[in-house]
């Protein structure tokens, strides 16, 4: 199950993050986008950060998982699609095959909600990568 390796490196890059803060905020939420595409399961996902979290920094933190659907652009066409994972990935109107995929394969943090020393709500967009 990958989704145990992909939350342990989320883990990490979140501890670092929060080292890096001088007053060292209680995560809220954890925002995730998962793409369709990627073959990761959000439910392992959240399952594993549960079980992550006991006792950390995040023991207060939830897991939002954002699902993001398989779009492709077929050339031939000239149109976006929604290729089926898993079943049928050629363009519907024409056959092509999927050679432009234009979302479905991401994999980040979106977001993290926190509060501050004085328990204002924050939250720290990341930069896409």
């Amino acid at each position: 199950m990958h989704e145990v390796d992909m939350t342990r490196s989320l883990v990490l890059t979140l501890r670092d993050w929060w080292e890096s803060q001088p007053d060292r905020p209680q995560i809220s939420r954890v925002h995730l986008r998962v793409g369709d595409f990627t073959c990761v399961e959000p439910a392992g996902l959240v399952f594993a950060f549960d079980a992550y979290r006991e006792g950390t920094f995040l023991a207060a933190a939830e897991l939002v998982v954002e699902s993001v659907p398989l779009v492709a652009f077929c050339h031939a066409c000239q149109a976006e699609y929604r290729p089926e994972v898993g079943l049928h990935y050629a363009c519907p109107t024409c056959g092509a095959p999927m050679e432009d995929i234009r979302s479905g394969r991401e994999l980040k943090i979106s977001h993290i909600e926190y509060q501050n020393v004085h328990r204002e709500t924050q939250t720290d967009r990341w930069a896409a990568a």
